[in-house]
């Protein structure tokens, strides 16, 4: 909190004098960078304010938890700057502090991210922690006992919290045997018994720069980033011994778990087959999505549950796709006595649109809707390098910003209604954690 508050100290008057100066039309013109070492990232040099925005992702996240493990690169994300080199973690965080550095990690299933936003005239100190803390990360002994007793504080209290109840049980259902149904934060059990050695052979099978992918905005020439890319990664291994994954189809499609636990409203979680990203009917999947539940004021799921009845705050739904799987998502909160009645106007709602797609005036205002929304996405050098690394991760070329719009706009009613047939497809697996009432776990088909 303390290095975050000093870096936007620092950069508060720069943003208050660049805030009213026109964004130049080649704001995000992606330059594809290649170090001397061989290392590639994608680049927008925007020299406005003498600030960089670095992103970065390695293939591999929770995934390659050891099995009996899970938790592990949760634990390695949350290490990495508590001491690297020399530096143990106070003198590392000082470090931090006094360059004004926001330095952060983290995991998903699929991979292993950080991020690093700092100031021009302090880059070379400021690249070197980063270089230190992927190079040389010291998890040390009191350390790893610090963060192991704050993320079992966290994972006791998730124990009786129904959103964190609801994704675990859905998780763990939909994908029984598989790395995706392990918790990434790790469980009560397995976080004790993490060592340091566990830490390492984390790190030096998941930082490897054969999988490495890189974004970075501001005011940096592409000699000057070349150079530091091979700074900041170029000792890392070529390549690392990963565990294999496998794909895998959402189980379970049908099946409803209902969890009791005393609490006013019930959390509802649902999930089905979804659509890959590389699939040519992702982004009509995407457009449908936006009509059903993801255009928040405008979506059918927003329009039923809360404007006509008042029974859900929010509810809203999306796609997820994954490196080995793709998932149709929706969720709400409801009090326990509307919980049937919400769960089941979702459920009908999903029905409709799988079977009749949507209106041609539906499809019409979501494709404007979203092709005029678009921009928002790059008011900002942290949302920009947080796109393009997307956009890398997902295979989509280095002109997909300059395209994307246009493939929004190509989108007919037929493609709509073919990808809607395909959402949900063999039924939704159901988790709701509270105090329903009238409604108890069924099986599928049931």
């Amino acid at each position: 909190m303390i290095q975050r508050l000093r870096f936007l100290i620092a950069i508060a008057a720069l943003l208050i004098a660049a805030a009213a100066a026109p964004q130049p039309a080649g704001a995000t013109t992606v330059q594809r960078v290649v170090s001397p070492g061989g290392i590639e990232a994608w680049l927008v040099q925007e020299p406005s304010l003498p600030l960089v925005a670095l992103n970065f992702a390695f293939v591999g996240g929770a995934t390659q938890d050891p099995t009996d493990k899970p938790g592990v690169g949760y634990m390695v994300s949350s290490l990495l700057d508590d001491g690297a080199g020399e530096l143990d973690a106070k003198a590392f965080q000082r470090k931090l502090e006094d360059n004004a550095v926001e330095l952060r990690f983290s995991v998903t299933q699929d991979y292993f991210t950080g991020s690093i936003r700092l100031l021009k005239d302090r880059l070379e100190p400021s690249f070197d922690l980063l270089r230190l803390a992927l190079n040389e990360p010291r998890f040390d002994a009191d350390a790893i006992g610090r963060v192991r007793e704050q993320i079992l504080a966290g994972l006791r209290r998730e124990t009786t919290d129904p959103g964190s109840i609801a994704n675990r049980a859905w998780w763990r259902t939909a994908f029984p045997g598989h790395p995706y149904g392990r918790p990434t934060g790790g469980t009560q059990t397995s976080i004790p018994t993490v060592t340091a050695d566990d830490l390492r052979t984390f790190a030096k099978q998941v930082f490897t720069r054969d999988t490495l992918k890189i974004a970075a905005v501001g005011d940096i020439d592409p000699v000057t980033l070349g150079q530091t890319l091979d700074r900041v990664f170029g000792s890392l291994p070529a390549t690392g011994t990963r565990v294999a994954v496998s794909d895998a189809p959402v189980r379970d499609g049908g099946r409803r778990i209902v969890v009791q636990l005393n609490v006013p409203q019930a959390v509802v979680r649902m999930g089905g087959a979804g659509i890959m990203r590389k699939d040519p009917d992702f982004i009509p999947a995407f457009v449908v999505n936006h009509i059903l539940g993801g255009g928040s004021f405008t979506s059918r799921l927003y329009d039923e549950v809360r404007e006509k009845r008042g029974l859900a705050y929010g509810v809203y739904s999306y796609l997820l796709p994954m490196r080995h799987a793709a998932m149709f998502m929706a969720q709400t909160q409801t009090q326990a006595n509307s919980t049937k009645e919400a769960l089941e106007l979702i459920e009908a709602q999903v029905d409709r649109m799988a079977n009749e797609g949507p209106t041609e005036d539906e499809l019409a205002k979501a494709k404007a809707y979203l092709k005029g929304s678009y921009a928002l996405n790059f008011d900002t050098s942290t949302k920009i390098a947080s796109i393009l690394l997307q956009n890398q991760l997902d295979n989509l070329g280095i002109d997909y910003i300059d395209k994307r719009n246009g493939l929004i706009d190509a989108v007919t009613i037929e493609d709509a209604r073919r990808a809607a047939k395909r959402l949900a497809q063999g039924g939704m697996l159901v988790t709701v954690v509270g105090q329903p009432k009238d409604l108890s776990s069924k099986e599928p088909g049931g």
